[in-house]
């Protein structure tokens, strides 16, 4: 007995003649169409916090004295190997001076300072991945970025910004039902 079923889902077609032997077609595999996943971008790098509250006069006051004793206390070795996000949980003025002598401190030890949040740091080394990564793969390619809500939009901006030279036409989304960007 020769009968046609089709399954309009946008991911699977099904063509059977026979009804004992139905023949999967995966329409997702036949368009083409390539997915990128930001998170194959991400860094890999420990990024820890070091508060400079930990060696303020009773936590709140940047005395010079006593800032450089207990900076020559503190065991820095902890950082070593790691990306270092300089911050201060404490609403204190601290003059660059100090932000110098952290500085002197983990230069041996640390791979990365900045004075910036964790997911600020984070962030940049991310951007940083993608910034390097070679696209040239995708030229001429249908691409979907894949969607996820824990990812930054400035890493959406970065990539469409990235794979607009390359890329025949972009998408957001899942490979089987796309949000077109542009096409070219």
């Amino acid at each position: 007995m020769k009968k046609r079923f089709q399954k309009s889902d946008h991911k699977i077609q099904i063509l059977s003649f026979n009804m004992s032997t139905p023949i999967f077609i995966n329409k997702v595999e036949t368009s083409g169409i390539i997915t990128i996943d930001l998170l194959d971008y991400k860094p890999e790098i420990e990024i820890i916090a070091l508060d400079i509250k930990e060696f303020l006069f009773m936590g709140m006051i940047v005395k010079e004295k006593e800032f450089k004793e207990s900076m020559a206390e503190a065991d820095f070795s902890i950082y070593k190997g790691k990306a270092v996000a300089v911050i201060c949980s404490e609403d204190a003025i601290i003059p660059p001076w100090a932000y110098m002598m952290v500085a002197e401190k983990l230069y041996l030890h640390a791979v990365y300072v900045d004075v910036n949040s964790l997911d600020g740091i984070l962030l940049d080394f991310w951007k940083k991945n993608l910034l390097n990564a070679d696209l040239s793969q995708y030229k001429n390619q249908k691409v979907v970025v894949k969607a996820r809500a824990d990812i930054d939009p400035a890493l959406y901006l970065l990539v469409s910004l990235r794979l607009k030279p390359w890329v025949k036409s972009l998408m957001y989304g899942e490979a089987g039902m796309p949000k077109v960007i542009f096409k070219n």
